[in-house]
């Protein structure tokens, strides 16, 4: 028999906020794919685009990028589930980092802006009257203190750091393939190609085209001592996309 939710009953209870938790935790399985993977020149993300209408205006405010924002010079993150839950969570990490460098006169340790993130998350999870925030980021940043980090948060509030970790649809699928294939002396081109080939293991798709995928690296210019974050643009992609393609045929035949 169906579980069925009653708010006016279940929202105050602990039965209800867990199943509020399993909610917001279902809305990202079934949200498009995310990969971060760490490598000694940076840490590459990668997402997959849901929305690639011919009519979408790319160049209109808030249809740049569907699922990747800076949060600080030294920092952005990938989301997977509910977009409009992450913009108030990335517009707080933002006012968190900037109140910081005000205050310090630094920019904020990864960690720390994590933290504080979490902790936000983890206290619409205590109180009836509040659901959880349906989404959950991959972090990747550099600081003097810890180098790169890549870092991983769900609704609940619980982060933890990683090499390589995939969020949204198909999670446990291209968690087993990162298992299998990541090495920690990937180069930037080794830790695209293994992020495009666990999005095509994961999207609904016969083939990978690099307008489907959006990818970002994030890298520390000794020359300019600063952090740099870029975007991979499709021809870049493109060569990427087409070796990964003619992999996978090759692998089916055999």
């Amino acid at each position: 028999m169906a579980r069925r939710y009653d708010s006016r009953t279940t929202i105050f209870s602990p039965e209800g906020r867990l199943y509020q938790v399993e909610y917001a935790m279902e809305s990202i399985s079934n949200s498009g794919s995310a990969i971060g993977i760490l490598c000694k020149e940076g840490i590459v993300l990668a997402t997959e685009k849901k929305v690639i209408s011919k009519l979408l205006d790319t160049g209109a405010v808030g249809c740049r990028r569907e699922k990747m924002y800076k949060l600080d010079d030294h920092i952005a993150v990938a989301v997977a589930g509910l977009t409009a839950d992450a913009n108030i969570l990335i517009n707080k990490a933002r006012l968190s980092a900037q109140q910081y460098l005000f205050t310090y006169q630094e920019s904020m340790p990864v960690e720390q802006l994590v933290r504080r993130l979490c902790d936000v998350k983890q206290g619409y999870t205590q109180f009836g009257g509040m659901r959880p925030f349906g989404v959950s980021f991959l972090y990747a940043g550099w600081d003097e203190e810890s180098g790169y980090q890549l870092y991983h948060s769900d609704p609940s509030g619980n982060y933890a750091g990683w090499k390589a970790h995939a969020i949204g649809a198909n999670n446990q699928q291209a968690q087993n393939i990162l298992n299998q294939e990541y090495k920690e002396d990937f180069t930037f081109r080794d830790a695209m190609k293994l992020a495009l080939k666990v999005l095509s293991k994961t999207m609904d798709s016969t083939s990978l085209t690099s307008d489907k995928v959006e990818m970002s690296t994030v890298k520390y210019d000794e020359g300019a001592s600063q952090v740099v974050f870029s975007y991979v643009s499709e021809e870049e992609l493109d060569p990427l996309t087409a070796e990964v393609n003619e992999e996978g045929k090759a692998a089916k035949t055999d």
